[in-house]
Parts: structure tokens; C-alpha cells; sequence
């Protein structure tokens, strides 16, 4: 059925039945102790990963305008950020969409614009949503990132709790997931186009920042009593993290790195952590070429897993549900560039097998969520929400 709601066209229902077989193309990769490497090189067959029911996709909504992040409030409902600027509130029953009023003021510009949403843990009691966007001065760029509350269809009460500083012509790598965590609010910063600003304690450019949910700078980050330091950044040497999670067991927070040419990343974070970028990458110059000084280098952190060639890596969210058999407990990371979900089997603190999901529909992932139904959503193909069902 299609149908317009709030100026959205809705299409609900609309199903993509495929073979699980055909879905989970190519890959059970054990990975090695040495390099964890996520490699495209796809040899051996799919263990635990065979699901001999067909898999549905279902469109459940389709005419987003670049939807870019997505989070689900304590009763099931969806919010939904586009990049043009706009923020919708998808009913969980209906599927309805109602734009909310009031948000800050955002730039759409280059891969920037209204990026990521976070509905704070305790939505509940004190009805906070975060948003992290583009903003201009004169010419030049930066992210910032806002709070207020939900009331209704509208926001009340805006904070702005941070901008990235310095501005930049460029309109690249703005990162900007967010995550908060015992209290803690992480917001992921791309190096802007300025790869060697990664590398620059005095920048927020290439980093994850770190502040309490109300944007104070917490008094045990790692580099607040140093003068040469922004006192806000928890890591730095990242290229242009787009994607955090909190794994399930021991609490780590982990990131995706958007590589160059080769190279995406999947990190566990660490205070005052140095992630290399662009000293080291398993990536190359866009046409070829090495980039930095190789792949290893003292003092500078190893990847869990990189991805060679890269998949565009985005969003990301740890699968715990049982909907699906055999695949809790699992890491789904989006990917833009080769269009499918990366789902990593995980074992213990570390990551084994790696199966493609969604690959032959050539569909563009940028975010991936467990729903409060155990299902799995994402917005894929710049326009649509799915979710991925089990025929019965």
C-alpha cells in the first residue's frame, strides 16, 4: 500500500523475498590472532550462518531525504534524522511520520548536515534527545552538538553542548555518531579532510570526545590537566568514525572507522588512545599509493578487524536478540561503498566470523539497529527504513 502521510510517501509491507543463501552470501572467516583482518576475499562457506528460512526484508518506510541516524524511544516509536535537516517521529503501530518542530538550526552541506539522534537512557524521566550536526561561520564548517527535550511533536529547551573547533572549508568527514554511557556522552569527530589534524592534541578534528550528558568536561579525561590538549578528546588518530556501540558483556565501547581506499576499522576505544591515523592505515590513497608509514607503529593501537577492500563502513549496533537463530551475539556494521550489513560474530572480547548480509540487493547501509522487538532495522538505499523479518 502507498500512501502519503505528513509528506512522506509511505510503503508499507513492501517485501524483498530472498533465499537466506542468496542473502548471506560468502564469508565464514575465522580471524586470526595477528591481524583480525575482515577481508573481501571471501574463500570457505557459511557455518552457523546458514538460516534455512528465507529472510524478508520489509520496506517499511520509503521517502526519506538522505536519512542519516535513528533511535528508538522507551515505547517503541522511531526517531529518524534526515540530512537536509528534518526529524521524524515514526509511530511503531501505524507507521505514521510526524515532523518534529523546533530543532537547531543545521547546514546541509557536502556530508554534512542533520546527522546523528541519541534518546538519553533515562528518555523516561527527563525526556532529553541529542543531535549532532552541521553549522557554518562565514565559510567555513564545523560539527555541533545539541540537546533538549521531546514534548510532544517539538523541542524544548535546547543546550548547544559542543562544536568541534576549528572550522573548515571542507565539507567531509564530520563522524558524528553519538553514544552516552554512565552518564558519559562520546561523540565521534572525522578529521575534516586535514588528515594530520588527527594526530594534534589541539584539535577536536580526528577524535572521540567525551563529556558528561549535560556537556561539562568530565575532570578524569585523559588530557584535561594539559595545556597543548583540547581537555574534551578521549582518543585521537581516527580518520572519520561514523559508527559506536557499547558491547554487550564487558561494557567497551567500540567504534567504525571509515577507511580510505581499504582499510575501514573496527576499534575498541581507549583513554588517551592514539589510533594512528594517517601514520598508519591498512588503507591506501584514493588511484593507489601508501598512505602514512605503514600499518604498525609503536605507541599507536591495532584494529580489531579492518575491512581490505573497504565496505564504507557506518553505523553500528551489537545483535543480542534471539529472533534470528544463531546469530546472538553478533557486531552489525553498515556498509555504504559495497551495499550490505557486516555481521561479525563475536567471541569473547574479540571477533570471528564475518558473514554479508543484504549484499545482492545493492542497497546503500548507513545505520543499523536492534529494534525493542529483537528485529533488525536500518536505513538503507538513501530514502528508506527496513527491517529484517523471518518468513513464516
Amino acid at each position: 500500500m502507498l500512501g502519503f502521510v505528513g509528506g512522506i510517501p509511505l510503503q508499507i509491507s513492501l517485501c524483498y523475498r530472498v533465499l537466506a543463501s542468496a542473502l548471506l552470501a560468502g564469508l565464514a572467516m575465522a580471524a586470526s590472532a595477528d591481524s583480525h583482518v575482515a577481508s573481501e576475499n571471501h574463500t570457505g562457506a557459511v557455518s552457523e550462518e546458514q538460516v534455512t528460512k528465507q529472510l524478508v526484508v520489509a520496506t517499511l518506510i520509503e521517502g526519506f531525504e538522505e536519512p542519516w541516524g535513528m533511535d528508538f524511544l522507551p515505547d517503541g516509536d522511531l526517531l529518524v534524522t534526515e540530512i537536509s535537516g528534518h526529524l521524524n517521529l515514526v509511530d511503531s503501530t501505524s507507521l505514521k511520520t510526524h515532523r518534529i518542530k523546533n530543532l537547531p538550526v543545521s547546514v546541509a552541506a557536502g556530508q554534512g548536515g542533520l546527522m546523528d539522534v541519541l534518546v538519553h537512557p533515562d528518555f523516561a524521566q527527563n525526556q532529553w534527545i541529542y543531535l549532532s550536526y552541521t553549522v557554518q561561520h562565514e565559510d567555513k564548517y564545523s560539527t555541533r552538538v545539541s540537546r533538549a527535550k521531546l514534548v510532544g511533536n517539538s523541542l524544548r529547551e535546547q543546550q548547544d553542548l559542543f562544536t568541534a573547533l576549528p572550522y573548515f572549508k571542507q565539507t567531509r568527514h564530520f563522524g558524528s555518531r553519538l553514544l552516552i554511557d554512565q552518564g558519559f556522552l562520546y561523540i565521534t569527530v572525522g578529521d575534516r579532510g586535514n588528515r594530520d589534524l588527527a594526530q594534534s592534541l589541539n584539535s577536536h578534528n580526528g577524535k572521540v570526545i567525551r563529556l558528561t550528558d549535560d556537556g561539562q568536561v568530565p575532570t578524569d579525561n585523559p588530557f584535561v590537566s594539559s595545556k597543548a590538549a583540547k581537555p574534551e578528546i578521549w582518543s585521537y588518530g581516527h580518520r572519520n568514525p561514523q559508527g559506536i556501540a557499547k558491547h554487550p558483556h564487558n561494557g567497551a565501547l567500540w567504534i567504525a572507522e571509515h577507511g580510505p581506499q581499504g582499510g575501514d576499522e573496527i576499534n575498541q576505544l581507549a583513554a588517551g588512545g592514539n589510533y594512528g591515523w594517517p601514520v598508519i592505515t591498512y588503507g591506501e590513497e584514493y588511484g593507489g599509493g601508501p598512505i602514512g608509514q605503514g600499518t604498525r607503529q609503536n605507541g599507536m593501537l591495532q584494529p580489531l578487524a579492518y575491512y581490505v577492500p573497504s565496505i564504507g563502513t557506518a553505523g553500528i549496533d551489537f545483535y543480542t536478540g534471539d529472533v534470528y537463530p544463531g546469530w546472538s551475539d553478533s557486531l552489525l556494521v553498515s556498509g555504504l561503498s559495497l551495499t550490505q550489513i557486516s555481521r561479525l560474530t563475536l567471541q569473547g572480547d574479540q571477533l570471528g566470523a564475518r558473514t554479508r548480509l543484504l549484499a545482492d540487493l545493492n542497497m546503500r547501509v548507513r545505520d543499523v539497529q536492534q529494534g525493542p522487538d529483537g528485529l533488525i532495522y536500518a536505513l538503507v538505499d538513501g530514502s528508506r527504513l527496513v527491517r529484517l523479518e523471518l518468513a513464516p
